[in-house]
C-alpha cells in the first residue's frame, strides 16, 4: 500500500486527493513537509513516525516498518541486474573467523 494511501485511509478519513492541511496541522508539521513524505520524496524519519502513530494510534513501528519495507522493494528493483552478476560466497568462513583453520 502506497503511503499516501495509507496515511489518507488512516489518519484523515478522507480520499488522498483531498487537503492535508487538518493532518499536517495535528501533526505539528508543514503541509511541505507532510506532502513530501505522501509524495515519497521524502523519509519517514522515527520522529515522524512517532507523530504519525500516535495520530493514527497504530504506533511509529508500523510506519517505518512500511517505509522500510518500501525501500527495500526498490533497491532490490533497481539493482536486480548488478545483484544476478554477484557470487554468493557459500561456505566462506573469514580467516580471522574462530572456525578458520
Amino acid at each position: 500500500m502506497e503511503m499516501q494511501t495509507l496515511l489518507s485511509d488512516v489518519a484523515t478519513g478522507r480520499p488522498a486527493h483531498e487537503p492535508i492541511h487538518p493532518a499536517a496541522q495535528a501533526l505539528s508539521v508543514s503541509r511541505q513537509t507532510l506532502h513530501s513524505i505522501l509524495a515519497e520524496r521524502a523519509a519517514v524519519t522515527p520522529e515522524m513516525a512517532v507523530r504519525l502513530g500516535k495520530l493514527c494510534g497504530n504506533g511509529p513501528r508500523l510506519w517505518l516498518r512500511t517505509r522500510q519495507a518500501r525501500d527495500l522493494w526498490r533497491a532490490e528493483r533497481d539493482l536486480a541486474e548488478v545483484v544476478a552478476s554477484i557470487p554468493t560466497m557459500r561456505g566462506f568462513v573469514p580467516s580471522h573467523h574462530p572456525l578458520a583453520t
